[in-house]
């Protein structure tokens, strides 16, 4: 085999050199496409090395809101790097950290009063996790908690999650995942955990019930608002769990919404809990958080989770942190990303895209089709289909062929197996958006012969 080296790949095209010495997430490189040299972007499009355009339809895994090459985050990003782009936050602390915190908490849903930072939304769910757990660990009350109450707090160690849930890759996320194609190889390892069906009509009273009976064994509940991404874009009605979180919260059950995936408005609020009565006590951000410049995640925690933790007693210390916790530069993208959703340009831009995937879902559900369809269902900005075509699975080979033809057409789109969902940046123009839902026309009148 030859050696690789510098050498030898410099006169090398950039795809072959990805692939002598990448390894990519979510891929199987045996007979893999080519990876697309991509090098710039700009709003809702992508353009490869030969200046060939993708609209960006999936916001490049859900995080671009505002689109790539924003000049504005961009400078805000350039200023922070040219006065502090990292520093030990352990002993220290920035304007950028203790801005941004600020500004969360008073826009955040619910109760909340401190901020956690860390990477991404894995480490985000993993921070509010062992928060949770923790938090009961913590038991014994003592006079520098502050808190009223100092009598111990009765031990709970059960974890709380929806099935078809998806929380991360770390162990922590992955044990409080729906078991699937992505845990696998790992079940062994991961704790347990009672998984319940979303809410709805039908079983409401059974897992009202359920809580009666065991939630003074559970620690946390874990839970997706309105939305599961990907375990399929799965959607579910705010009443059922705002009945059901008011049950658990009777029960004393701490209350963790991951909003990694519905932050930042990609539901048609800024969060999606804001649809609900019942707010958490731990709220789980990342992916738009800084409008998809940098990696951050965000753990929000309540005052009375926080107080189980201030004590004289050190042993009591949240004993977790990263090399780049609340990187400054991160920071003041996320300030930035901000200031953006705060323009009532981007409201309206987010009103826009759910008006026209209101139309378009309708307009689906009369098409003459070859390629069956069912359950087509919108979001706010987001909107889902399923193939009715082999298995209902990750794997399902449809979702690749699928995003082959798209990209032959200029339009990025990655399906989840046979789940075929749009969640386009919040700039995406309405001549861009006719041009991916007239592909997807196409695509179920004409059926996959096309392929």
């Amino acid at each position: 085999m030859e050696e690789i080296s510098h050498n030898n790949l410099k006169n090398k095209s950039l795809t072959a050199r990805d692939q002598s010495v990448i390894w990519h997430p979510y891929t199987q490189h045996k007979n893999m496409i080519p990876p697309i040299p991509i090098v710039r972007g700009e709003g809702a499009v992508l353009f490869d090395e030969n200046n060939r355009s993708y609209i960006d339809a999936v916001s490049s895994w859900w995080v671009n809101i505002h689109g790539h090459g924003h000049p504005y985050i961009a400078r805000k990003i350039y200023e922070q790097a040219d006065r502090l782009a990292q520093v030990i936050f352990t002993g220290f602390t920035h304007e950028p950290a203790v801005a941004l915190a600020e500004r969360l908490l008073e826009k955040l849903p619910g109760e909340l009063s401190k901020i956690f930072y860390s990477d991404n939304g894995s480490t985000a769910v993993e921070v509010a996790l062992k928060m949770a757990v923790q938090y009961w660990k913590n038991n014994q009350g003592d006079a520098s908690t502050g808190l009223v109450d100092s009598k111990p707090i009765p031990a709970r160690n059960k974890i709380l999650a929806f099935k078809n849930s998806y929380h991360g890759d770390t162990f922590g996320a992955m044990s409080v995942s729906q078991r699937s194609v992505f845990t696998r190889c790992f079940e062994e390892f991961l704790f347990e955990v009672i998984f319940i069906d979303t809410p709805s009509s039908g079983n409401i009273a059974d897992l009202k019930e359920l809580i009666l009976q065991q939630g003074h064994e559970m620690a946390c509940f874990i839970y997706e608002p309105l939305l599961q991404g990907a375990g399929g874009m799965l959607m579910h009605e705010p009443e059922w769990l705002d009945e059901l979180l008011g049950a658990v919260k009777q029960s004393g059950i701490l209350c963790i919404a991951d909003e990694v995936l519905t932050g930042f408005g990609r539901t048609g609020k800024l969060f999606a809990c804001q649809y609900l009565e019942h707010q958490p006590d731990i709220i789980c951000l990342s992916k738009g958080l800084t409008g998809g410049t940098m990696a951050l995640g965000v753990t929000a925690a309540s005052e009375r989770i926080f107080l189980r933790f201030s004590s004289e007693d050190r042993t009591r210390t949240f004993f977790h942190g990263h090399s780049f916790t609340a990187n400054p530069i991160a920071c003041a993208a996320s300030l930035a990303s901000l200031d953006l959703l705060e323009d009532p340009q981007c409201m309206e831009n987010i009103k826009r895209i759910e008006r026209s995937h209101a139309q378009f879902a309708s307009q689906l559900a009369g098409l003459p089709s070859k390629l069956q369809i069912r359950n087509i269902r919108q979001l706010g900005t987001i909107l889902a289909f399923e193939i009715d075509a082999g298995e209902y699975s990750y794997l399902n080979a449809r979702g690749p062929a699928i995003t082959r033809m798209a990209l032959r057409e200029g339009i990025y789109l990655r399906p989840l197996g046979n789940t075929v969902y749009l969640m386009p940046p919040y700039c995406t123009t309405p001549a861009q958006l006719s041009q991916v839902y007239q592909f997807l026309t196409n695509l179920i009148t004409g059926g996959m012969e096309q392929l």
